[in-house]
């Protein structure tokens, strides 16, 4: 990271005043997008990575299981508003995710936190009630549909016969390893060091190749032809579902950027933006691929975008 910063600084002294005149408009644009997808992000996935360590480390895990209700319906529920207590957008959710697996909950339980957390943590709902207010149900709909969807989620997940088969070979192998581990005292600081080393070994490929091809297709699609299906009952949800996939936002300034669309789309087309953008986007889908299958992943992202165009075109029904 220190070198990346470096180098960026002296590409910027070094470089001539009018070199940047000589770049293509597309190409500068690609470059201030991805930057700012991932300036936007950084912060939030190192968040993740220390409170996943907390999780994985210093957190007793017979306190964790004693707290949360035996029955799996029950604590998926409990789990989806965790995200109330812990200010953390969805990238940073992901390495938070991955430490409450490695601890012993199941693939469901992390599936429903994972997709719940970004949307129900206070920064998210304070800035989305600064947004929209009362407005057009835009807030309750995003609250409830995201209780809703991360519950059904993981519900069907948790029918799987072979929940660990959906977990990279990678990281149910390193699993594996840190449940041989002892939880000693005097080794936690180490664990702790070994953790966030190999967490950001995972997470930060992951999240340039993810920043960059959202700042790829962003310079690739035209916002006026999603602005134009704007009007439609329909098409209005698909279009801002697909900007939502591609601009990669956090969720925590996600309402502050739909806003601006606002007057040209209908209530339940915000809704879906609000709901699918935090749960799966382009940038997601990269993190998340260190942790679950490929399979997965499809499945996933098809149920969450069925849902929340179900959430949205039922807003659209009665607004």
């Amino acid at each position: 990271m220190t070198g990346l910063l470096v180098g960026a600084v002296a590409v910027r002294v070094l470089a001539p005043s009018e070199g940047g005149d000589a770049l293509p408009d597309a190409v500068r644009d690609f470059v201030t997008l991805t930057l700012s997808v991932l300036i936007e992000s950084l912060p939030f996935v190192f968040l993740g990575i220390l409170l996943s360590i907390a999780v994985q480390v210093w957190v007793p895990q017979r306190l964790l299981h004693r707290v949360l209700p035996r029955t799996p319906a029950l604590r998926r529920l409990a789990i989806s508003v965790l995200g109330i207590l812990l200010p953390v957008c969805e990238c940073g959710n992901v390495p938070l995710s991955r430490g409450l697996i490695a601890r012993g909950f199941s693939v469901p339980d992390a599936l429903t936190f994972l997709l719940a957390a970004p949307i129900l943590n206070p920064v998210t709902i304070i800035t989305t009630y600064q947004v929209f207010g009362w407005d057009d149900g835009i807030l309750v709909a995003r609250i409830l549909g995201a209780l809703v969807i991360a519950n059904l989620v993981g519900w069907l997940f948790s029918r799987h016969p072979q929940p660990s088969s959906m977990l990279t070979p990678s990281f149910a192998a390193a699993c594996e390893t840190e449940h041989g581990h002892g939880s000693s005292a005097s080794g936690r600081a180490l664990r702790s060091l070994s953790l966030f080393r190999s967490e950001t070994a995972a997470m930060m490929p992951a999240l340039f190749v993810g920043c960059s091809i959202a700042g790829l297709i962003q310079v690739g699609v035209s916002r006026d032809l999603l602005v134009a299906l704007g009007s439609d009952p329909i098409w209005s949800v698909v279009a801002l579902m697909a900007l939502a996939f591609v601009v990669s936002l956090c969720s925590n300034v996600d309402a502050f950027f739909v806003l601006a669309l606002g007057p040209a789309f209908l209530p339940g087309s915000i809704v879906s933006f609000l709901l699918f953008g935090p749960m799966i986007d382009v940038k997601m889908l990269a993190l998340l691929r260190t942790t679950f299958t490929a399979r997965t992943l499809a499945v996933l992202t098809t149920l969450v975008a069925l849902a929340s165009a179900a959430v949205g075109l039922g807003v659209n029904l009665v607004a």
